[in-house]
C-alpha cells in the first residue's frame, strides 16, 4: 500500500482543478482530517507548498524541483506493486550503489536515483559529468535469469524506448547512436551503461544505468563538453518537470524490460530502432582495438551488431567498437 503522503500527492495531482477537500482525503486514507493535516505538514517540511482554498480544500502550488521519491511515486502510473526507489542526494555511482544493494540482498526490481554522482562513469570506463543541476542519474536493477546470449540487444532496445518516451514527452525527435548514446541535433543528451553478473550459463544480476541531461544549462558544462553535449530543456526551450519526467522514464523502462523478458519486444524492435537510428546511411568510422574500418552504416542485424558497408559493397558486422560520424 502506498504511503499516506504519496496518496495525498496523487489525489492533488489527479484532480483537474488541483483542489481536494480535507474530508475527501480523510475518507481516501481512512483517517481523521487532523491526521491528514499532519501528513501535509510533513510534506511541507520536505519542500512542498500548499494553498488552503476556502470551503474547498487543498491545492498543491509548488512541488520541489529536485528529485523527490514521494513525488515520483505519486506520478507513477499504477502497475502492480510500485517499484522500490532509492533516492540519494549524492553517490559515487548509481550503478555502484546498485551493486552494493544487490550484495546486501535487496529484492529486485529496484531503482537507484541520485541528484549528483562523484564518480559517474560511462562506457569504456569514461567519466560521466554528474553535477546536481537538474539532470537524471539512475540505475534500474533486475534479476532476469536469462542466457547471456539473449542480452545482446538489451541496451539497444532500452535506448530506442527512451527515445520514443522523450519524443512523446518533450515533442522532440531524439536519436540513438549505436550502441549506447542518446543524441539531439548532433549533440549528446545522455548515455546508457548495462552491467551484468553471470553465474554459469545465466545472467544473475543486471544493472541498467542511465545518465540523461534534463534541465542543465549546456554552458554550465566544462568547455570540452559544452561543444558536444546538450540537454532536453535546452532543446525544448523550457525546463521539464523533473519528477514527472523521471516517473515516466521509470514506467517506460520497467515496461520495456517486461517485453524484453517475455520476447514480445521483437515485434516492434526493428521499426523502433530504425526510427531513431542516427547512423543509418551515414559515413562512419569504427575503431575496435587496433582495427579501424570506414564505410556507410546500414543499421543493425538481429543480434544488435552494427552493419557497415565498405568500399567493396559488402556489409561487415561489428559487435563492439567506438563509432563516429565521418567528418565531411
Amino acid at each position: 500500500m502506498s504511503a499516506p503522503e504519496v496518496v495525498i500527492l496523487r489525489e492533488l495531482l489527479d484532480h483537474e482543478d488541483g483542489v481536494v477537500s480535507g474530508a475527501a482525503l480523510a475518507r481516501k486514507l481512512g483517517m481523521s482530517r487532523v491526521a491528514v493535516w499532519m501528513h501535509m505538514e510533513k510534506l511541507r517540511g520536505q519542500g512542498f507548498a500548499f494553498d488552503a482554498v476556502r470551503s474547498r480544500g487543498y491545492r498543491l502550488v509548488r512541488p520541489p524541483a529536485a528529485l523527490h521519491p514521494l513525488l515520483i511515486q505519486a506520478h507513477l502510473q499504477p502497475r502492480g506493486a510500485p517499484p522500490d526507489l532509492i533516492c540519494l542526494p549524492e553517490v559515487d555511482s548509481t550503478n555502484d550503489e546498485a551493486e552494493r544493494q544487490l550484495a546486501a540482498g535487496r529484492p529486485t526490481p529496484f531503482v537507484v536515483l541520485a541528484r549528483r554522482q562523484t564518480q559517474g562513469r560511462g562506457r569504456l570506463g569514461r567519466v560521466w559529468h554528474s553535477e546536481d543541476n537538474g539532470n537524471l542519474y539512475a540505475s534500474f536493477v533486475f534479476r532476469p535469469h536469462l542466457a547471456p546470449g539473449r542480452m545482446q540487444t538489451f541496451t539497444l532496445w532500452m535506448g530506442a524506448n527512451l527515445c520514443e518516451l522523450v519524443a512523446n514527452f518533450c515533442r522532440l525527435e531524439p536519436g540513438i547512436k549505436w550502441p549506447n548514446d542518446l543524441y539531439f541535433g548532433g549533440r549528446k543528451l545522455g548515455g546508457m551503461l548495462t552491467e551484468a553478473r553471470v553465474d554459469a550459463d545465466q545472467i544473475r544480476d543486471l544493472v541498467f544505468g542511465l545518465g540523461l541531461n534534463v534541465n542543465s544549462a549546456p554552458d554550465a558544462l566544462p568547455p570540452e563538453l559544452a561543444r558536444q553535449a546538450t540537454s532536453l530543456a535546452a532543446c525544448a526551450g523550457r525546463p521539464l518537470e523533473l519528477n514527472r519526467f523521471t516517473a515516466a522514464i521509470i514506467g517506460r523502462v520497467l515496461a520495456a524490460y517486461d517485453k524484453f523478458i517475455d520476447g514480445s519486444y521483437r515485434q516492434t524492435f526493428a521499426d523502433l530502432w530504425n526510427r531513431f537510428d542516427v547512423l543509418r546511411g551515414q559515413p562512419v568510422t569504427l575503431v575496435e582495438g587496433g582495427r579501424r574500418f570506414s564505410g556507410v552504416a546500414g543499421g543493425i542485424d538481429d543480434e544488435g551488431s552494427l552493419l557497415i558497408r565498405g568500399e567493396n559493397g559488402r556489409p561487415q558486422r561489428f559487435q563492439a567498437g567506438e563509432v563516429t560520424l565521418a567528418k565531411s
